[in-house]
């Protein structure tokens, strides 16, 4: 597509034309031609008056709009709000609040607080494929999210100790590999079985995995892994063996957290790093020299078949939904 916004200041006025909302998802969402999201018929036909598509085959639901079936489903929200709030989601390194979003969008915060959550459902990865692999590298390291409970209300630091049990703190494992992608996971606790079952998970047999003297990484030699420890208390670095690659990404995470966002749910902390974890997955090398109209557009490829409900994002399910907004 021609013209293409570049910047965030060309994408508003780009998206202010409906029409251009439209055509943008319609190529990224259907490269190969509209399908009714329903039976998958290719036998469509596009009603310009209403801005959807009639499946000529006889079903429930025949008719769908580009909505349909994504991120957007139902919301009265409309594109070019949706698409200013993804591309500062996609592109903003240290992310955007709620609040913020509120402003610049003319929203109400619930309605943005809720968007922004949709949003990170988009951008959230589930790739199966292991890391490592061929000798690869692989640095795996442990982290605490969350205030320091002296500094909260008598109500809270009960709340959050009830919630985590680990002085109101949530325990996060990371996994960097080397020249790839970096994977977290919120943990019940740093214990052995939790942390080296997430290696287990994630990462490759035979890989070099390199981590700190945590005694809960003890034994990964004996499971297929090339394991080597670096001792924080004696060097940070020592030839290959270091983990200053998810140091660099824990600094940008809590760089966010407590920045703009402040306060995290232990609840909603996968979320947050999930966006985090995509940024820093996508973010510009000399390998994979990408900039803000590059992410903003997968980001957009991703938003189909990922629906989030508000009584899902609450925890209320089950519950008597609120009123839509």
């Amino acid at each position: 597509m021609k013209n293409e916004p570049k910047t965030l200041q060309e994408a508003i006025q780009y998206f202010a034309d409906p029409g251009n909302c439209l055509d943008y998802i319609v190529a990224r969402r259907w490269p190969n031609g509209v399908v009714c999201p329903t039976c998958g018929s290719k036998d469509v036909s596009f009603v310009r008056s209403r801005r959807v598509w009639q499946c000529k085959t006889r079903h429930p639901k025949c008719q769908f709009s580009v909505k349909v079936g994504t991120i957007f489903e139902d919301s009265p929200i409309t594109l070019d709000k949706w698409l200013a709030a993804m591309w500062m989601v996609a592109n903003c390194k240290n992310g955007v609040s709620s609040w913020e979003i509120h402003r610049a969008l003319g929203i109400t915060q619930k309605s943005a607080w809720f968007m922004l959550h949709r949003l990170r459902l988009a951008l959230q990865a589930g790739s199966t494929v292991k890391l490592g692999g061929n000798g690869g590298e692989v640095e795996v390291d442990e982290t605490f999210i969350g205030g320091k409970a002296r500094n909260m209300h008598l109500s809270r630091r009960k709340h959050r100790l009830a919630a985590t049990g680990v002085g109101g703190k949530a325990p996060v494992v990371g996994l960097l590999e080397r020249g790839g992608e970096v994977r977290t996971t919120v943990v019940p606790t740093r214990r052995k079985k939790d942390i080296q079952g997430e290696i287990r998970k994630h990462v490759e047999q035979g890989s070099h995995v390199y981590t700190d003297a945590l005694l809960s990484y003890d034994g990964l030699r004996y499971q297929g892994y090339a394991h080597q420890v670096i001792d924080h208390a004696e060097r940070y670095v020592e030839g290959r063996v270091h983990t200053n690659g998810l140091e660099n990404f824990w600094s940008l995470l809590k760089r966010g957290i407590n920045g703009t966002y402040v306060s995290v749910e232990p609840f909603h902390l996968f979320r947050y790093l999930d966006e985090q974890s995509w940024r820093y997955n996508n973010r510009a090398t000399k390998d994979n020299p990408m900039n803000d109209a590059d992410r903003f557009s997968l980001a957009v490829s991703r938003i189909v078949g990922k629906r989030l409900t508000y009584t899902e994002v609450t925890g209320k399910v089950g519950e008597t939904a609120p009123e839509a907004f």
